[in-house]
C-alpha cells in the first residue's frame, strides 16, 4: 500500500479567520495541519486542544525552527506579514501569507525576491482562484462564448457595525483600510478577467480614523476597456463580480467566498443560462496546490508577482483617493 505524501503546516496566530480556515484541513489530501503558535502557551494550547492540532506552541520562533514544519500559514496583521514571512524564509520554510503580502507593492516586492533568494515557495492567500468555477469561466472566456470583454465591475463590500472598535482592519499603522482588505479581490479580479493592467486609475473614498472605510474607483486600460470597483466596510454585504463582453455578460455572485456548490450565469442573446459547478471547498484546494508545488517541485499558481502587480494596482487607488485626481501607471 503507497502512503500518500503530505506536507506537514503550521500556523501563525490565533487569529479569528483560523475558524473559517482550519476545518478545510479535514479535507486536504496533501496537507496536514500539524502546529499552531502563539505569543500565549496558554491561547496557543486552547486553539490546539479545539481544533485537534497536535503541536501547540507559545512563541511564534518556537515554530518556525520546528525540523517538521513545512509550511507556515501567516495571517498575522497586514503590517506583520513581511516580517515573518521572511523569518520564515530564515528558517527555509515555504509560506502561504495571507493576502496582501505587504502594505505596499514595493515591500511585496522585496518579499518575492527575499523568498526567492532563501529558495523557498511563497503564494498570497487568495482562494478564489483555486476554486474549480474560476477556471470553467477563465476556459468560457477564452472559447469566446461571452465574446471579447468590455466593461468589468467587482465589488466586496460588508457593514461593520462599530466603527470605533479595536478591530485591525481599523489601524493606519497595522496596515487596515478597507482597499487592503477587501478591495484587493475585486483588483486582482479585473487584473485576472481583463489579463491587462491598467495605465491610469481614479478613486474617491471615505475616511474615519485614517483609514479608507469606503471605496469607489475606475481602472483605465489602454485598449479603451474600462473596469470599475467598489468597497469598504460601510455596507451590506456585497462580493458580486461581472464581466460585459461583446456578445453577452457573465454574472458571478460571491465570486470571492463561493458556497461549495458554486454557480453563475451568462446573459445572451434574450437568454439567461445557469450554470454551476458541483461542491469543492476552496480553502482545501488552495493548501493542497501549494503542497503539491512543493512535493512535486511545479511552480505555484498564481506566481507571488501577480500579488504584486495587484498591489501596485492599490498603491495607486489609494494615491487617487488621497489626492483626488487620476493616476498613471
Amino acid at each position: 500500500m503507497t502512503v500518500q505524501k503530505k506536507t506537514k503546516l503550521g500556523i501563525l496566530g490565533v487569529a479569528k479567520i483560523n475558524n473559517r480556515v482550519i476545518p478545510s484541513f479535514a479535507r486536504t489530501q496533501f496537507t496536514e495541519l500539524a502546529a499552531i503558535a502563539s505569543r500565549s502557551q496558554e491561547k496557543a494550547n486552547a486553539a490546539a486542544k479545539e481544533a485537534n492540532i497536535p503541536k501547540a506552541y507559545g512563541s511564534y520562533e518556537s515554530l518556525l525552527k520546528d525540523p517538521e514544519i513545512d509550511i507556515i500559514y501567516n495571517p498575522l496583521p497586514n503590517h506583520l506579514h513581511a516580517e515573518w514571512t521572511k523569518k520564515a524564509a530564515d528558517h527555509g520554510k515555504h509560506v502561504i501569507c495571507e493576502k496582501p503580502l505587504a502594505p505596499t507593492a514595493k515591500e511585496a516586492e522585496e518579499l518575492v525576491n527575499y523568498c526567492a533568494k532563501k529558495g523557498v515557495k511563497l503564494m498570497d492567500g487568495f482562494m478564489w482562484p483555486h476554486h474549480p468555477r474560476t477556471a470553467k469561466i477563465k476556459a468560457m472566456l477564452k472559447q469566446g462564448q461571452i465574446g471579447d470583454p468590455l466593461r468589468v465591475h467587482g465589488v466586496f463590500t460588508f457593514f461593520m457595525e462599530d466603527l470605533e472598535c479595536s478591530n485591525v482592519r481599523l489601524y493606519p499603522e497595522m496596515g487596515g483600510g478597507g482597499l487592503l482588505d477587501v478591495g484587493c479581490y475585486p483588483i486582482f479580479g479585473i487584473r485576472w478577467a481583463m489579463e491587462s493592467e491598467p495605465i491610469s486609475v481614479y478613486a474617491q473614498a471615505q475616511y474615519h480614523r485614517g483609514v479608507d472605510v469606503a471605496m469607489t474607483g475606475i481602472l483605465n486600460f489602454a485598449d479603451g476597456r474600462v473596469a470599475s470597483f467598489d468597497c469598504g466596510f460601510t455596507l451590506p454585504v456585497r462580493m458580486g463580480f461581472e464581466i460585459v463582453g461583446s456578445d453577452g455578460v457573465l454574472n458571478i455572485p460571491n465570486f470571492w467566498l463561493p458556497e461549495q456548490h458554486a454557480g453563475f450565469t451568462i446573459q445572451r442573446n434574450g437568454n439567461l443560462e445557469h450554470h454551476h459547478v458541483p461542491g469543492f471547498d476552496q480553502i482545501a484546494l488552495m493548501h493542497d496546490h501549494f503542497s503539491q508545488a512543493i512535493l512535486n517541485k511545479t511552480a505555484v499558481i498564481p506566481e507571488a508577482m501577480e500579488a504584486v502587480k495587484t498591489l501596485r494596482v492599490l498603491d495607486a487607488l489609494a494615491k487617487s483617493a488621497r489626492e483626488s485626481r487620476v493616476i498613471h501607471l
